[in-house]
């Protein structure tokens, strides 16, 4: 309970009262006297690996979180070229889908009437005076009637009321921002518009991985709502100013929606491989081996020229995260055995025998 009593003759400590325990000693003369010898009993009941140290290429993974978005690039508004009163709407909700060049509207436009009976009247003397007549059409078209439009008008002869506003693009209505009986004027927006056929997905990296992405790189998906699929692209974009509140930065990848699988505001979870080049080759340890205490990374190493386990703790300098594992910077040497899983038992043990530890400093 306290091995920092230490007294010469068997008693009980001062402390708590239990009985004193003879303390392990090894009489090894090549035994460091700040190692620890343990026996391989010892180490099958504290659950002890060990790995041997060696050099690999790192590769960073990093996982990210994000949604699918409707690509801005593709995003239309359906406006209107005519002003007047909205006698009929053919489009009601949001979420339909709409063609180009589909009816949308029907539209009675006093403007329009007018601009009619003033064809009717310069078609009446458009070979003395062609110019009013070229002029009458030409106000017509600017409200987008076709030719075919303005020949049927002229040759009925009878002023129409209601005209049709058309699609000038086709998607899925994302907003409707008017309604049957609203008065509207030429260039007034009626529905926004989304083309799904490509979307974005985007995600939020945090500052600490932005050096290790960069644009071009691969990264896979899947969707919470699409099991058992795995998407993947290249990244397109990485925004380069940082979410004062998230601390992130939003990393975006383009993608085709084939049968429009993937719809806006969908979850998705990516993770990208960076293999980190400035670092060609590296010794990686699994985390599982490293102590941390305050500022220093500790590992146990065991000690060469020995037949039995015995391990000395060592202070290391670490890098990069890379997956499960660390770089190390520097404090081992490729080849070197270290404990790889077990290591606070170990530690726990060292305490006991008054050794260095990660909370007895020497």
């Amino acid at each position: 309970m306290h091995p920092q009593i230490r007294m010469n003759k068997p008693g009980k400590c001062p402390i708590c009262g239990m009985d004193l325990i003879p303390l392990k000693t090894n009489n090894t003369a090549a035994i460091d006297p700040d190692a620890i010898k343990l026996s391989k009993e010892a180490m099958q009941l504290a659950n002890v690996l060990t790995s041997v140290v060696g050099k690999q290429k790192p590769v960073k993974e990093i996982r990210l979180y994000g949604k699918v978005q409707a690509n801005e690039q593709m995003a239309q508004t359906i406006t209107a070229q005519i002003s007047g009163r909205i006698e009929q709407l053919m489009l009601n909700t949001t979420g339909q889908t709409v063609s180009k060049g589909q009816t949308i509207a029907i539209v009675y436009s006093p403007e329009l009437i007018t601009a009619q009976q003033e064809l009717l009247e310069a078609a009446k003397s458009k070979i003395d005076q062609p110019e009013i007549y070229e002029a009458a059409k030409d106000k017509l078209r600017q409200w987008k009637l076709g030719n075919g439009q303005i020949a049927a008008i002229e040759k009925s002869g009878v002023v129409k009321n209601n005209f049709p506003i058309t699609a000038s693009s086709g998607g899925i209505v994302i907003t409707k921002r008017v309604n049957s009986g609203d008065y509207i004027n030429q260039g007034s927006v009626l529905f926004d518009i989304a083309n799904l056929s490509q979307v974005w997905v985007v995600f939020d990296a945090y500052e600490s991985d932005l050096m290790f992405l960069k644009k071009g790189d691969k990264l896979s998906f899947t969707v919470e709502a699409i099991a058992g699929k795995t998407f993947s692209s290249n990244i397109s974009f990485i925004d380069p100013v940082i979410d004062p509140t998230t601390r992130t930065a939003k990393v975006r990848v383009e993608i085709n929606n084939t049968g429009g699988q993937l719809k806006p505001e969908m979850f998705a979870t990516a993770i990208a491989q960076s293999k980190l080049n400035n670092i060609p080759n590296a010794i990686i340890i699994p985390s599982s081996a490293v102590l941390w205490t305050g500022k220093r990374s500790i590992v146990y190493v065991k000690q060469p020229n020995s037949t039995e386990p015995v391990f000395k703790l060592r202070e290391i300098e670490l890098g990069a995260q890379v997956g499960n594992g660390y770089i190390v910077q520097s404090g081992l040497k490729e080849g070197e055995e270290i404990i790889t899983q077990g290591t606070f038992n170990v530690d726990a043990a060292a305490q006991l025998e008054g050794k260095p530890s990660m909370m007895n400093e020497k």
